[in-house]
Order: C-alpha cells, then sequence, then structure tokens
C-alpha cells in the first residue's frame, strides 16, 4: 500500500476530484434508481428474523423456518445496517454499499499500480470511479457490491504475493490476508471459491519451478486453508439443522426436501440464451403463465416439437405449478433435443449465454424494458439502451488494449484465467444474468487503465 499512499500524495486533487465524482453517482443511483425486490426481501427476511430471534430463518405462516438457501454472508451485512439504522432500513444499506464501492475503485488503482505503472493506475480509478455498472448495483440491496469489493482486495494481495513469491520474498502474510477477503467472498457467493484456482494453479506452477519452494508451501497453506476456514461452522450447523452435507448454497436455492424441477431446467438450458428469456419464462415458474409465443423458435426442432411444447405449457399454465410427473415430461423433451444436437447444448448454447452476460445492455435495474431493440415501442429507452451497449463495448475493449500493451507474465494469466474460468462456468446455468459477470470486473477495470499506458513506460 506505500506505493498507493505515495500516488495519493502526488496527486490529491485527481484523487479528491474522481472520489466524489465517484459518490456523487452511487448515490445518484441510489436515490434516484433505487430496486429493492425480489432477493432482497429474502436476504432481509432471513437477516431481521437472525437479528431479533436469533434463528437463522425464513418467516412462514406466522412462524421460523430455518434456512440454508442463502450463505450468512449478506444477511449478516444487512443485520449489522439494520441494528445501527433500524430494521428494513434499505435506503441506509444502499448508501453504505455506495461507499464501499467507491472505496473499491481504489482498490483497482492500486491493483493497476501493482501491475503496471502510475499512469495506468489513476486512468484504472477514475474509469471505475464513473463505471456506471458497477455503480448502478450499490442502488440494489443485493450481494454484488459487496461481492465485487471482496474480489478486488483477493486479486490485490494474490497478485502482490505471486510478486513476492518471484522476486524470492517471504509473503505469506499477504496470502493470509488474499484468504480473508476470499473467505467474505465466499460467504457472500457460493462462487466466490472459483478464485482459489487460478492462484492455486499458479502457486502449483512455482513450485515446480523450484522456486522459493518453502514460501510457496507456506503462502499455499494460508490461502486455502482461510479461505475455506469459515466454511466449517457453516457446514456443521447445516448438518445439525438439517442432517445434510451443505458447505455453501444449494445451486437451485432450495432447502432439504423441496422439490427442484430438474428436468424443466434442462429443458430452459436447450434454448435459453438471453436475460428476456430469464423473466418472461425462467422466473414465471411457478406461479405465473408462459405464453408459447415467449418461446424463440430455436426451441423447437420440428413441428412435432412445438406441439409437445405448447402442450406441456398449457398443462403447467392450468395448475401453475410443476410436479414430478409434468416435469418427467419436460425431461424427456430436454433430452430428445440435446440428443438431436449435442453441440448446440454443450458448447454453443453455452457460448452464446456467455456472450449476453457481457455484452447486452445492463440496464436491468433500471426503468427500462427489456426488449430495448424493439425501437418502435420506445425509441427514447431503446436508445439509452444502446447508449449502456456502447459504454459496456467501450470498457470491453479497453480493457483488451490494455492487456495487450502489457507482458504482465503468470500475473496476467491468474487475472484472465479467472475471468475466463468464471465466464466459462456461468455459461452453464439456465439463467444469464448479467450482474454475474460484475466479479470479474475489478479485473476489467484495471486492465482498462493500462489501456492508457504502455509497457516501458514510466509511471
Amino acid at each position: 500500500m506505500k506505493k498507493l499512499l505515495g500516488l495519493l500524495r502526488e496527486h490529491k486533487l485527481f484523487f479528491l476530484l474522481a472520489t466524489l465524482a465517484a459518490l456523487a453517482l452511487r448515490l445518484l443511483f441510489v436515490f434516484r434508481f433505487p430496486h429493492v425486490s425480489g432477493d432482497t426481501f429474502i436476504y432481509g427476511d432471513i437477516a431481521k428474523n437472525w437479528l431479533e430471534h436469533g434463528i437463522y430463518g425464513l418467516s412462514e405462516s406466522g412462524a421460523i423456518r430455518p434456512t440454508l438457501i442463502r450463505l450468512p454472508g449478506y444477511p449478516a451485512f444487512l443485520a449489522a445496517i439494520f441494528a445501527i439504522f433500524g430494521r428494513e432500513h434499505y435506503t441506509a444499506v444502499m448508501v453504505v454499499q455506495a461507499l464501499i464501492d467507491t472505496n473499491t475503485c481504489l482498490v483497482i488503482a492500486a491493483l493497476a499500480l501493482e501491475l503496471m505503472n502510475a499512469r495506468a493506475a489513476l486512468a484504472a480509478y477514475l474509469i471505475a470511479a464513473v463505471c456506471p455498472f458497477t455503480a448502478n448495483y450499490t442502488a440494489a440491496p443485493l450481494a454484488e457490491t459487496l461481492v465485487i469489493f471482496c474480489t478486488a482486495h483477493v486479486l490485490y494481495y494474490g497478485i502482490r504475493g505471486l510478486k513476492g513469491i518471484e522476486s524470492g520474498g517471504r509473503p505469506t502474510a499477504l496470502w493470509a490476508i488474499a484468504g480473508a477477503w476470499n473467505a467474505a467472498g465466499i460467504l457472500l457467493r457460493p462462487d466466490g471459491v472459483l478464485l482459489l484456482v487460478p492462484f492455486v494453479a499458479a502457486l502449483i506452477y512455482l513450485f515446480g519451478r523450484h522456486v522459493n519452494r518453502k514460501q510457496i508451501t507456506a503462502g499455499l497453506a494460508a490461502f486455502v486453508l482461510i479461505s475455506l476456514a469459515p466454511l466449517a461452522p457453516w457446514t456443521v450447523r447445516n448438518w445439525w439443522t438439517f442432517h445434510a452435507f451443505q458447505p455453501l448454497a444449494p445451486r437451485y436455492a432450495t432447502d432439504p426436501g423441496e422439490f427442484v424441477p430438474l428436468g424443466f431446467n434442462r429443458w430452459v438450458k436447450t434454448w435459453l440464451v438471453e436475460y428476456v428469456s430469464v423473466e418472461e419464462v425462467f422466473w414465471s415458474v411457478p406461479g405465473d403463465k408462459i405464453d408459447i409465443d415467449d418461446i424463440p423458435q430455436r426451441a423447437f426442432d420440428s413441428r412435432a416439437q412445438c406441439d409437445e411444447t405448447d402442450s406441456l405449457l398449457d398443462d403447467y399454465n392450468s395448475q401453475l405449478t410443476l410436479g414430478p410427473e409434468l416435469d418427467t415430461r419436460f425431461a424427456q423433451l430436454a433430452q430428445e433435443r440435446i440428443w438431436h444436437n449435442p453441440f448446440r447444448y454443450y458448447v454453443w448454447l453455452p457460448f452464446l449465454r456467455i456472450a449476453d452476460m457481457w455484452l447486452r445492455p445492463r440496464t436491468e435495474l433500471l426503468p427500462v424494458e427489456s426488449l430495448w431493440w424493439e425501437f418502435l415501442e420506445d425509441v427514447k429507452n431503446s436508445l439509452f439502451s444502446l447508449f449502456w451497449a456502447v459504454i459496456d463495448l467501450l470498457y470491453l475493449l479497453l480493457a483488451l488494449r490494455g492487456w495487450m500493451n502489457w507482458r504482465l507474465g503468470l500475473c496476467g494469466v491468474v487475472l484472465v484465467g479467472f475471468v475466463l474460468l468464471r465466464s466459462t462456468f456461468l455459461g452453464t446455468l439456465e439463467n444469464p444474468e448479467p450482474r454475474y459477470v460484475l466479479e470479474c470486473f475489478p479485473v476489467v477495470l484495471a486492465f482498462a487503465g493500462a489501456a492508457f499506458s504502455r509497457h516501458g513506460e514510466r509511471g
């Protein structure tokens, strides 16, 4: 952090103005476009019951039912805010998130400084400060802002740890700090465990090269054990309460014994590639009707399949529930489609889902229709969405240019590897939500800053 403090002292006015701009943008979203709905109330209910009754559970028919559908990190954060500012004070939650995300910009600048030079760090700070996509999520009481914050810290301390080992130092303390931040991130979202993979792989690679093996072993042990240690009490609690081995959170956010429509989910994965269908179809089950017109043509390989799908949706719409019998029929239809074209299911559709998460306009929290391309319906909102898509693409192109400008060696492989690994994992999900790639934005924003500097230039 000494290098960053020196940079702050040298460019006081720049950092002051950029910080004010960052905070102003985030507070604009908080007070102008707050988004309190859906998962927010699940987290909030757990936090309130935990705070008031000491039960980590959900309210149900006047009682509190223990649950394991969410990891305890974000409910703990909400409980702390509720204890200070009052129960269900979501405005306070969002303001605190705005402050946290503003600090994340500084961590991203520190990462860019560690990887590149001062010019890249200054550019990364400004780019992160005015990034509307991370700023927008401070106005949603969801785990994203805190996860990005933790991820940025893990990347910063992990990169410093790698550089310390390569230079022959003793960076075990850095790996312990990285592990602590990773533990916090995992307790917020289970896919935080993915951050272990690129760093562990890099340490194993260095070990194989006979570089400072004692320090590598100590750093690896500290990073992995501290990252996973907080999961032990959570796993014990779940076994004690539910008699279920659940070290993270369930894939489909269900408590033990609850029915999961795996057949329907698999059928959805045979055609769904865009966020619009997540809203119109995937989130509608159970409880809301599904219109056959909302299903794209790629969901049908033949007229017979179209008729079968129509019949299945009619049966579902008549009861608005999805039981084992109907789910089995969806599973059979899914299997037929997979057998017909396995490449489409295992390669092409995951690729399209990944592309949708990275490239679509990130307006899902704003009062803008998801069908943004229907210009004749709403020209103003469509143009706004297109503008946001252009900004998103610009950020990605800047990141690509920055990565090409610099030869970052093993550190660059780790960062790019994390982005690719997380993207690949997200491609396996049925619901391509743009927020899921925001955890990669500390890498994107640091690399974008590098677009304004070249290797060998003096910072």
